[in-house]
Formats: structure tokens, sequence, C-alpha cells
């Protein structure tokens, strides 16, 4: 068994759940034979550049237990992306520190970077065993059921759509129509999610616009107008990634990240939600409003999924598990194994970690209505165990009184 300390780092963004990956590492490295001291990474890989770790074994326990609660991402978090001339003081960094496990939580970009770092260190004959550990709101890991994360962001979504619904019908005499914008460069999976509470044709969302499908002004328009006429306003949903067919944004944004990809949140542009209610209101001069809550999908602890927390602190005892063993160069996934939404059952896979680094996963079109602005029944069977019971509000009998 190879001996060593290990270090464990996050990068991208946050999630409500990524602390408590972070926390089943350490639980499980703290009781391993194999594993000495336990690192983390300051701002992920850049805090291995810049030699700056913690010692997590010293951390009181009941700190690294009430991290499974804790949202955000605790070690700090970074953007990175890794150049050919960072691998060699990266290995020089980890060999001072003696470490040969290596655990990253994340998505894509980060599973690149474990595999690279991985792969170099053995090219100079270091021996170091590198496991990610899934992660991210958006849901397009390729490879994973379902990734931690998403669950309580798509609950987040489905409860925050839900009300603003409630509010617009209520409303609607003064706004008529109400937008959200969720998360999700390439993959609508969180604007899915928003139809988990929805149980009649008139309840929010009416209209869903996903990063998979093309955006088409006048059918969107025309879509927006019969959920008005029939409903008295229109409850709308759409990815931050949302493109025209020629492939240019529906958003202004123009800022992009280090690994290139648009930065749909940040200053300098206008959201996809803007330009949606711009649409709007020209078009037939409606009084609405949007909501682009960005931050708050990724981190908002009160509305956690029980689920989601154990799901990420298993993948985080599941990485060092696999690593003890030797398995390395591989990401932890979770694999549904219940066919039929309930009861629902879910265990522990792997896949290599080139596979996810080079690959997405979009939402089937087999959850994606034929009018391409819903989902099917086939979605809800997936979606609904993941985010748990939501509430179900009251609503009148709308019914004028005779004289």
């Amino acid at each position: 068994m190879l001996k060593g300390n290990a270090a464990v780092g996050q990068s991208g963004g946050p999630t409500a759940v990524i602390n408590a990956s972070l926390a089943g590492v350490v639980k499980a490295a703290s009781k391993s034979k194999a594993i000495g001291r336990v690192l983390g990474m300051r701002f992920g890989i850049e805090g291995v550049l810049e030699g700056f770790f913690l010692d997590l074994g010293a951390e009181d326990p009941q700190t690294i237990k009430a991290l499974r609660n804790t949202p955000s991402s605790a070690l700090g978090s970074s953007r990175r992306k890794l150049k050919e001339e960072d691998l060699e003081p990266i290995l020089q960094s980890l060999r001072q520190y003696d470490v040969r496990y290596f655990f990253m939580i994340g998505g894509n970009d980060t599973m690149d970077t474990i595999h690279r770092v991985t792969s170099y260190a053995a090219s100079q004959g270091y021996e170091m065993i590198g496991v990610g550990i899934c992660k991210t709101v958006d849901n397009d890991l390729f490879g994973t059921d379902h990734t931690p994360g998403f669950p309580s962001a798509a609950r987040y979504v489905a409860l925050s759509v839900m009300q603003a619904g409630v509010l617009a019908r209520d409303m609607q005499r003064v706004d008529q129509f109400t937008i959200f914008q969720t998360v999700g460069r390439s993959a609508g999976w969180l604007a899915a999610a928003s139809t988990a509470a929805k149980r009649d044709p008139s309840d929010p969302p009416h209209v869903i616009l996903l990063p998979e499908r093309p955006f088409d002004r006048a059918a969107f328009l025309a879509a927006v107008k019969k959920a008005k006429d029939k409903y008295g306003y229109c409850s709308v949903v759409c990815g931050e990634g949302i493109t025209h067919a020629d492939g240019t944004p529906v958003s202004a944004s123009q800022t992009r990240d280090g690994f290139n990809n648009v930065e749909f949140g940040a200053m300098g542009g206008t959201s996809a939600a803007m330009m949606l209610h711009r649409m709007i209101s020209q078009e037939f001069g409606w009084r609405g409003e949007f909501q682009v809550t960005e931050s708050l999908q990724m981190c908002a602890a009160d509305r956690a999924v029980p689920l989601d927390i154990e799901e990420a602190y298993g993948c985080g005892k599941q990485a060092v598990r696999l690593a003890e063993k030797g398995v390395g160069d591989v990401m932890v996934t979770l694999e549904r194994r219940s066919k039929r939404s309930q009861p629902y059952e879910c265990g522990f896979g792997t896949i290599g970690l080139k596979s996810v680094a080079n690959a997405a996963r979009p939402m089937p079109n087999a959850y994606i209505g034929k009018d391409g602005m819903s989902v099917t029944g086939a979605f809800l069977d997936y979606v609904r165990p993941l985010v748990g019971e939501l509430p179900q509000y009251a609503a009148l009998t709308i019914r004028r009184v005779k004289r």
C-alpha cells in the first residue's frame, strides 16, 4: 500500500453540499493506515502552486462535522486553467509535502486538472494516486446519474419558481409575466427542474427555454401569449446559456473565465432573462419582472436536500476508499439502481477522468417535450426523487358570485 500524505482541493463554482464531500474525504483519510497528514489546498490548484496548504487533521472534529451542512467552498475555490509550465512547480510542491494521494472536488475542468497532474507525476517517476469527486449544480458531468449539488440547486429552483408563480398569479393585474433564469451554460437540467412542483398545466412554469434547443423568438412569444390568454399571466424559466439557431447567446454577456467559458452572471453583459423581458414588453406592452439568482442557486443551504448531503459526503469517503485500493485516474460517480422513481436507490461507480474532461452531458431528447419548451414525464420521474417532497399551496376557486 502506497504511504504518504493526502491533499484535497475544491474547484469551480460552489454548491450547497461541496463541503460535505470535503468532510467525507477528511473523515475517511484520517482513519486510513496509508495516509499520514490530510492537507487542504487553499484556493484549489493555486494553493498547490503557492505551497499554501491547511492541516485539516488539526481541525476540531466538530468543525469537520459541521462542514456537512455548510455551503460554499470552505477551502476556497479557483478557476485557474493549467498551463504546461505549471506542471513542474506543482509536482515540486506536492513532493515537498510528500503528497501521494491527490483529491479534488469539481467538474469537467477539475477532472482534467487531476488527470494532467497525476499523468505528469507518473512521467517523472513520482507515484501518486488521483481521484476526482463529482460536483456541479449544472448536472452536466458525463458518466454519472447526477452530481452532488444538483438536487439542492434543483430544489431551490423548483421552490423559487413555484413561489414566484403564486405571486405572479395573484398580481397579474400588475405584472403579466415573470422570468426566472437558472445556472447552466450548455445544459438545461436546472431550468427543467423548475417543473418538479408542477401538478397542473396552470401551475408555473408555463414556458421553459433550454440550451439544448435553439431559441425561436416567434415560437417563444406565441407560447407566452397563449399562456397569458389562458392563465392570466405567464411564468417563464430560461437557462442562462440559451442561444439562437446560429449559436449566438440570447444574453449579451461578453465576460469569459480562464477556460474561455462565458460568465453569464458577470458584469459587463445583459442576461438572457433581461433580453427576454425586453422582447415580451416590446411585443405586447406588458409589465413583468425577472429574477437572476446565480449564487443563491449554488449555495442556498436552507434548501439543501438531505439526500444530496449524504450522497456528497459518501462520494468523498468513496474517493479515499478507491485510492487506498490503488484505483486512480477516476472520478467517483453516482449510479441509480432503481428502475422506477420510487423507491429511489443509488450507489457508487467510477469513470475515467479523461472521459469526463472531454465530454458533456446535455439533457437527453427523451426528457424534452416535442415543443422544445417543456419536459416529459420521464424527466419528472428522474428529478422528483432528487429534490424531495415539495409543498403544495392552496388556491381559491375563482367564481364570480351572482346577485
